[in-house]
């Protein structure tokens, strides 16, 4: 039996517990691949095969196939039903990340899946990679933070920061915790590009954008926000006694 699939909605939650009341630990954006570990009633248990992220999703049919030739670089893609060569918008979205196939061309606008259609503007090829950082991250702001979120409707502050590696389909860790983990042994390009930027609390993550201010998004703002580094920090520690985590550079890593 074939145990790997490709999700084919806009995006679901992966819940702790088989059950719509545990918590959201994250999402699962349209394209993404993943494995069934277990089958439980209406649910599944599946690892996510970009960060190795468990947890459970409702039980649908997936993709068995899937072979992306573009990627969403807008926050939020509206998805079009085609009438009488009309194409019509829905309520519906792709998010920004998000591969999509091709299966027919009209006008301006892309068939990624039967009769349901995407602007072409909205989207970059799948090989194409994205350097600048602070365009991936502005691209939210003032999206409400919404805890275990990924995307333009509510993003939590590691999501954030993930999205860029995401984007450009490079491995980084979901949650904040492993990220800083991975930070401190990783020295490869990517890595080594940001992590100088990126400031760690426990529980917490921010990007340092310029000399003087960070993007994050910040719980008890609820939306993704640009602060005052210095600022930032000093209320952190008022707030809570956390105190930041930078990683300084040293001949090691240069």
């Amino acid at each position: 039996m074939k145990n790997n699939f490709f999700y084919n909605f806009s995006v679901g939650n992966i819940n702790s517990k088989p059950s719509c009341n545990s918590e959201t630990l994250s999402q699962i954006l349209y394209g993404e691949k993943f494995k069934v570990l277990k089958n439980q009633k209406n649910w599944v248990k599946i690892k996510t095969d970009y960060d190795n992220y468990i947890g459970y999703i409702k039980k649908k049919n997936y993709y068995n196939e899937f072979n992306p030739k573009l990627k969403i670089f807008k926050i939020k893609s509206k998805i079009f039903l085609k009438k009488n060569n009309l194409f019509l918008p829905t309520k519906k979205y792709l998010n920004f990340g998000s591969g999509v196939s091709v299966l027919n061309k009209s006008k301006n606008f892309i068939e990624f899946k039967k009769n349901k259609w995407i602007k072409k503007s909205d989207t970059k090829p799948i090989s194409h990679q994205e350097k600048d950082f602070t365009k991936i991250f502005k691209l939210f702001l003032n999206t409400k933070y919404l805890w275990g979120g990924k995307t333009g409707n509510g993003i939590d502050c590691s999501a954030l920061i993930q999205i860029y590696f995401y984007y450009n389909r490079i491995f980084f860790p979901r949650d904040s915790k492993d990220q800083i983990k991975f930070c401190k042994k990783k020295n490869t390009k990517e890595v080594l590009k940001l992590k100088k930027k990126i400031i760690f609390w426990k529980g917490h993550v921010a990007m340092n954008i310029d000399k003087k201010n960070l993007i994050h998004a910040y719980g008890p703002k609820k939306r993704v926000i640009i602060m005052n580094t210095e600022k930032t920090i000093s209320t952190i520690l008022k707030d809570t006694n956390l105190k930041p985590i930078f990683f300084e550079k040293s001949k090691k890593n240069e």
